[in-house]
């Protein structure tokens, strides 16, 4: 479509795709949506983004990342038919962070129907400079249908300043004062006499009115990214206390490999059905101790414990969402510690030129993401994440730790002794 042009959408499920070509010194891109009437939002509830991942009426979800054949992606979720009535627009954006979109190439927005992955709209955005956002589209009602615009208004000013311009109160850190500091006096010290005390008359003080009250919290623009410089943070200081916290793990396979053939002689057998496993081992409050995975069956549960939930078991790492689990921060106080880890199942003898992330987006606060280093053992588990309570915080710590079993010897196994969790192991399927 070119800048400006419009086509009929269905009222229907929507998968908006915003990609890119990543690579060396490229930013990342994040993608948002606004639901706007006249223009603006009626509070930042309707800002739908990677701190705010799901609109209270289901008409709009923030997806996630996937990295697949070159291809970089940050995919929304539009259902038309539940857009609320008084919403006029829903707006499309990207979002980069740090850069400018004049540095990330191939940018475009895609438009599929959910149901049949068909291609309804795309919109390809050529001659970005230092814009570090972008309107790329929108959805809007016109005689009681939706139309989608290619849009491609750019910002100088981010996120935050796209945001501000349709009515998004952000949360800015505030920074304190400087603490003023007196020089010490000079000279020897004088006896002076006391000062004369004088009374004055009392003062009726009238308080000033109060401010009104803010109809929503601010949203919070900010991301953290684990290194091994900053491995922690502190969930509470992110604000992810509550809620549910999504752990999202996406892989991208770079080479393709039919046995042993590294010069360096590490073990790349890499094939096309290669299979991931997502995992967590957990330690609760009470003492006790278990493991959510897909092997045996043990998907776990949010509503009673261990308060932990794997989505489902995705065999291929390149669907829109990966592989899953979900933590109950409503819980908190039930949780001593919690390891979340990775496993090959089958398709390959070691995590060898496997790219991989790890997202962990919290219900509400800012999203933390980490990516693993190359792998350079034969290794066939990982440990990510571990997750401990500190004084009733959730201290979450970037592990990316590739381990190598001993022979016979089964990746949970090798997890539990490394990590110190005792627990007792039998041989299991899926």
């Amino acid at each position: 479509m070119p800048k400006g042009s419009n086509v009929p959408v269905p009222t229907t499920a929507l998968r908006v795709e915003l990609g890119w070509r990543p690579g060396p010194g490229v930013p990342d891109a994040d993608a948002s949506a606004l639901l706007l009437v006249d223009g603006k939002v009626r509070t930042d509830a309707d800002f739908v983004f990677y701190n705010q991942p799901t609109h209270s009426s289901g008409a709009v979800r923030h997806e996630g990342k996937n990295n697949a054949g070159g291809r970089m992606t940050d995919t929304l979720l539009v259902d038309l038919a539940r857009v609320e009535p008084a919403v006029d627009r829903v707006v499309l954006a990207a979002s980069a962070d740090g850069g400018t979109f004049g540095q990330v190439p191939d940018l475009y927005i895609e438009v599929r129907d959910a149901a049949q992955n068909t291609v309804v709209a795309r919109f390809d955005s050529t001659g970005a400079t230092v814009e570090t956002a972008f309107v790329l589209g929108e959805f809007y009602r016109r005689q009681g249908a939706w139309k989608f615009r290619a849009v491609g208004q750019g910002y100088g000013t981010g996120l935050e300043g796209l945001a501000t311009d349709f009515g998004i109160t952000v949360d800015e850190p505030q920074q304190a004062a400087p603490a003023v500091t007196m020089p010490p006096p000079s000279g020897p010290p004088v006896n002076l006499p006391p000062p004369p005390v004088t009374v004055a008359p009392p003062v009726t003080v009238i308080p000033p009115p109060m401010p009104p009250t803010a109809p929503t919290t601010p949203v919070r623009l900010s991301k953290v990214t684990l290194t091994k410089a900053a491995p922690s943070v502190s969930l509470t200081k992110q604000g992810g206390t509550s809620g549910a916290m999504r752990v999202n793990l996406n892989w991208e396979v770079r080479k393709q490999f039919s046995g042993w053939g590294s010069k360096r002689g590490r073990a790349v057998a890499m094939h096309a059905d290669l299979d991931l496993d997502l995992c967590a081992l957990y330690e609760l409050a009470d003492g006790r101790k278990g493991v959510v995975q897909a092997l045996g069956n043990a998907y776990g549960s949010l509503q009673r414990p261990p308060y932990i939930h794997l989505d489902g078991d995705d065999r291929t790492g390149a669907s829109a969402s990966g592989e899953n689990l979900t933590v109950n921060l409503d819980h908190i106080k039930d949780f001593r510690r919690i390891l979340v880890f990775v496993t090959i199942y089958e398709g390959a003898r070691s995590f060898a030129d496997l790219h991989a992330t790890v997202t962990l987006q919290p219900q509400h606060g800012a999203a933390i993401d980490f990516s693993l280093d190359e792998c350079t053992v034969p290794s066939t588990v990982c440990a990510l994440a571990l997750i401990t309570n500190t004084g009733g915080d959730l201290v979450v710590q970037r592990e990316a730790r590739y381990l190598v079993p001993d022979r016979g010897v089964s990746p949970q196994r090798t997890v539990d002794r490394i990590y110190g969790w005792g627990m007792n192991w039998t041989p299991g399927r899926k």
